[in-house]
C-alpha cells in the first residue's frame, strides 16, 4: 500500500493508505451509512463522479462476486472506508475488493478517521475534494480541490445512460435457480435510462414484463413506436435541472401513458409537472432513511441515493405528496390526481425489509393493466 492524500475544498486534510488503483480523482465526497451492499454501491450510476465514505468501518470482507453488478460499471470517483478487509468470505465471491478496484482504476483509501470526514461533512455540507496516491505536495492537492466545479448545472446523465435501446428479460436471483428469464411477459415497459440499476428491470421481469431500456435522450415519438404499456423514469446521478431533453420527454409522456420514476426519475416528473428542485446539504445516502407513507401511516427504513430533492412549494395543486423523509421533511413521493402517474425518491429494488417496498412495482403494474 502507498500513502494516500485526500483534501477537501475547504482545505481540510486526511492521510491514508491506498487500495485499488494508483491515481488522482476528483469528485464530491458524500457518505453512505450502509453496514453492507458496497457492491451495490459501487455498481450504482447514481454516483458518477462521486468520492463515496462508508460510515460503517469494516469494509472488504464478503468480497466481489461478478453476478451482482448493479451496471457494468465503476461509476464512482474513489472509496474511503476506514478499514479494507483483504481477507473475504462469501461462497459466490471471486475476487477481493481491492482487486477489484484496481481493475475498475478507482481508488480505495483506508486508514483514515471515517468518523471525524463524516461529522465534517455533516456539518459544512458535501463539498468536493482531490485524492491522490501520486501527489504528496499538499499546497497543489489544496488548489485542485478548490478549483473543482460544483455539481449543481452539469449533465452527469449523459455519461451513464445506455448508448442503444435493449431488452431485457432477466428476474432477480434465487438461492434455488439463481437468475433465470421470463419467457411468456404479459405487459411491454419502456424503460428511460438516466443511470437505470439493473435490479429494478430484474423486479419488472419477475411481474412478466419485458423491459425495453433506451437512451436518456431518446425523442418521444421514438418511445410511441415502441407501443409501451407504461413507461418507467430511471434513477441516476446529479443535477436533474440540466436534463431538459428528459423533462421534455417526461411532459409528452405523462399525458399518455401511465408512468412511474424512481430517484433521479421522481427529480424529472417534479420538473415536468411545474415544480422545482434544489441541491440537499449533504443528501441522503445509505439504507436507513426513515419514510412516512401518508396515505397508510406506515414507515419504511429505505435505501436512498440523491443529492437533490423536489421542492414541496413548488407543486401545483394536482400534484399530490404521497411520502416524506422523517428526517427532514423532505418529498420523498408524488402522485399526480388526472394521470396515471406516481414516484418516489428512494429506491425500492434495493430490497429494504427486504419486502418492504415491493408494493411499488405491484402498484405500478396494476396502474397498467387498469389502463388498458
Amino acid at each position: 500500500m502507498n500513502k494516500a492524500y485526500l483534501v477537501l475544498s475547504d482545505g481540510t486534510v486526511f492521510e491514508g493508505q491506498s487500495f485499488g488503483a494508483e491515481a488522482t480523482k476528483t469528485g464530491e465526497v458524500v457518505f453512505n451509512t450502509s453496514m453492507s451492499g458496497y457492491q451495490e454501491i459501487l455498481t450504482d450510476p447514481s454516483y458518477y463522479g462521486q468520492m463515496v465514505t462508508m460510515t460503517y468501518p469494516l469494509i472488504g470482507n464478503s468480497g466481489i462476486n461478478s453476478e451482482d453488478f448493479e451496471s457494468d460499471n465503476v461509476w464512482l470517483s474513489a472509496f474511503i472506508v476506514k478499514e479494507y478487509s483483504q481477507l473475504y468470505s462469501n461462497y459466490r465471491a471471486d475476487k477481493s475488493l481491492g482487486d477489484f478496484l484496481k481493475e475498475q482504476g478507482v481508488i480505495g483509501i483506508e486508514g483514515i478517521d471515517t468518523r471525524m470526514l463524516v461529522r465534517h461533512i455533516r456539518e459544512q455540507g458535501s463539498m468536493n475534494a482531490v485524492l491522490s496516491t501520486e501527489i504528496d505536495d499538499i499546497d497543489n492537492l489544496k488548489k485542485m480541490a478548490a478549483a473543482i466545479p460544483s455539481i449543481e448545472g452539469q449533465d452527469y446523465v449523459k455519461e451513464v445512460t445506455c448508448k442503444k435501446p435493449y431488452e431485457w428479460t432477466q428476474k432477480t436471483w434465487t438461492i434455488e435457480n439463481g437468475y433465470t428469464d421470463c419467457t411468456a411477459p404479459k405487459r411491454h415497459i419502456v424503460a428511460i435510462d438516466f443511470g437505470i440499476k439493473k435490479n429494478i428491470l430484474r423486479y419488472f421481469a419477475d411481474m412478466d414484463c419485458k423491459v425495453t431500456v433506451v437512451p436518456a435522450d431518446t425523442p418521444f415519438s421514438e418511445i410511441e413506436k415502441l407501443n409501451p404499456d407504461g413507461v418507467f423514469l430511471s434513477n441516476g446521478p446529479g443535477d436533474p435541472e440540466p436534463i431538459v431533453y428528459g423533462i421534455e420527454t417526461a411532459r409528452m409522456v405523462l399525458e399518455k401513458y401511465p408512468t412511474f420514476g424512481i430517484c433521479l426519475g421522481n427529480q424529472i416528473l417534479g420538473l415536468a409537472l411545474g415544480g422545482k428542485t434544489y441541491k440537499l446539504k449533504f443528501g441522503h445516502h445509505g439504507g436507513n432513511q426513515p419514510v412516512k407513507d401518508l396515505e397508510t401511516g406506515k414507515v419504511e427504513i429505505t435505501p436512498q441515493n440523491h443529492c437533490f430533492a423536489v421542492d414541496v412549494d413548488s407543486l401545483g395543486d394536482r400534484v399530490e405528496v404521497t411520502h416524506v423523509n422523517l428526517n427532514d421533511n423532505t418529498v420523498e413521493g408524488l402522485r399526480h390526481k388526472d394521470y396515471p402517474l406516481f414516484s418516489v425518491q428512494y429506491h425500492p429494488e434495493n430490497g429494504p425489509g427486504p419486502q418492504d417496498a415491493a408494493y411499488l412495482f405491484k402498484r405500478f403494474i396494476e396502474m397498467i393493466d387498469n389502463n388498458k
